[in-house]
């Protein structure tokens, strides 16, 4: 393990150290220097979510070609399926915060017994997710406000996505595992072994070639399904073959109920932050569909679009959650913060530069995953990235300090900000603007980035308070 302290200033240095993020080098997150630490973490860190939003981005490419119809449902269930990511987030956040804390106390047989007993936690949480997702799919997607003929077209595809949500949840739990440990190398690389298959069977499975079927929009679930779970099994081999800090053995798979319990007590509001946060996504895209399909179709391209850009932010965010955790599991403290304001400079920087870009090439963006003659959904999709992105900034420093948060074990206080923010800000506001004022579809897109603007504002206040570094994990 590297403790260089060695400052990067010329060009060849930079190349250096991203060839070294990009390879998974370990170092000693708890010595070396903060920039450099953060530059080492956030590069694999915002390529794997980058790569994870790909999948997302792959199939509404193709599926768009299908018809509004299909594109519809597609986002509809990407809608829901959030609640699934919300899971994987929250767990993924609980394993992130035990093991990054244990690692910088030098505790690495506490580390590997704490990341085994995140991923038997994992299964069981799965297992009773897919049940309502293949027995109650078509109520799911009418209470979103498909249209028949959307649901008809597409609800073998919503069963699929729901049903197998497994690989969903275990592809950023394991990730999440790698991050604590300060592996975010192999993390990056599942998703990039994951999303190449995805891309090759996307167009394969839907279109059809040769003797192969077309499946249409079943495809894009069939083709997304066995991406992610070639992702799983790469994650898989990895924490068997022991490559990095963790030492996976059979006896850590021995089911611990103090770990799992301290897990849940980390997860659980993690979880319940992202799923609030989701769910105001959900309630918004049904006040967006009864605008009817070529909205819907329009907003879900658009959110596509909108969810690529913010994840590299949100992978440089999730840098701090592993300093945080390794650095207070160091008794550093102060250093944790510093890696935080850090972090913060550089996230403003890169949401300052997508703004620009979401807001002057908006129709440029969606016209090219949208066909020229959807006009009116090209029409609503090039809105709302205008109106939604026009928040960036704030949603950058928001999401590290929320990571810092969740890093350091304390997932409940942004949480109940989450709360206040989407449920009795947002959710209101969406609502009565389009129930009683009658103010028009834009009014739905502004409520994003004021609610996350206020969000962000909150967070930075609570953060000040420097109670996040007592919290014991």
């Amino acid at each position: 393990m590297k403790t260089d302290n060695t400052l990067l200033s010329t060009s060849k240095g930079y190349l250096a150290i991203i060839k070294s993020a990009i390879k998974g080098e370990a170092y000693d997150f708890t010595t070396i220097d903060l920039r450099k630490a953060v530059v080492l973490l956030a590069i694999p860190m915002m390529l794997e979510l980058a790569l994870e939003s790909v999948f997302a981005v792959v199939d509404i490419y193709f599926v768009n070609k299908l018809g509004v119809h299909a594109a519809s449902v597609v986002g509809l269930t990407e809608s829901v399926i959030t609640l699934v990511y919300s899971v994987g987030i929250g767990l993924s956040a609980a394993a992130t915060a035990m093991v990054a804390r244990r690692v910088g106390e030098k505790n690495i047989e506490g580390a590997s017994h704490s990341a085994a007993q995140a991923i038997l936690l994992a299964l069981f949480v799965s297992a009773v997710l897919a049940v309502p997702g293949l027995f109650f799919a078509e109520d799911i997607l009418r209470w979103m406000g498909a249209e028949p003929a959307a649901i008809a077209e597409g609800l073998t595809y919503a069963r699929i996505l729901m049903g197998g949500n497994v690989v969903i949840i275990l592809l950023f739990l394991i990730n999440g595992i790698f991050r604590g440990a300060g592996n975010a190398a192999i993390a990056m690389k599942s998703l990039w072994i994951g999303n190449t298959f995805n891309i090759i069977l996307d167009p394969v499975l839907i279109f059809g070639l040769m003797h192969i079927p077309g499946l249409g929009v079943t495809g894009a679930a069939v083709a997304t399904t066995t991406g992610r779970t070639i992702g799983v099994l790469y994650q898989l081999y990895h924490l068997k073959k022991a490559t990095g800090v963790l030492k996976l053995r059979k006896s850590h798979f021995i089911p611990d109920m103090g770990i799992m319990k301290g897990l849940l007590g980390i997860a659980s509001p993690a979880t319940l932050q992202f799923i609030i946060a989701s769910a105001s996504w959900i309630f918004l895209a049904s006040i967006v569909a009864k605008y009817g399909s070529a909205a819907s179709a329009g907003y879900q391209t658009a959110i596509r679009l909108v969810v690529f850009f913010i994840l590299p932010a949100w992978g440089m965010s999730n840098a701090v959650s592993t300093l945080v955790g390794q650095n207070l599991g160091a008794k550093m403290p102060e250093r944790a913060e510093r890696s935080v304001w850090i972090t913060v400079k550089y996230n403003v920087v890169f949401m300052s530069f997508v703004t620009i870009i979401l807001f002057f090439f908006a129709y440029d963006l969606a016209g090219f995953f949208i066909p020229a003659k959807e006009t009116e959904q090209l029409k609503y999709a090039a809105l709302a990235l205008q109106i939604i992105s026009s928040g960036y900034v704030f949603y950058g420093i928001g999401m590290v300090l929320t990571q810092a948060f969740n890093g350091a074990g304390d997932t409940k206080t942004p949480t109940i900000l989450y709360f206040v923010g989407f449920w009795i800000f947002q959710i209101p506001f969406a609502f009565l603007m389009y129930h009683y004022y009658h103010a028009g579809i834009s009014s739905t897109f502004w409520a994003v980035p004021l609610a996350e603007t206020l969000i962000s504002i909150a967070v930075y206040l609570f953060f000040k308070r420097g109670k996040w570094k007592t919290v014991k994990v």
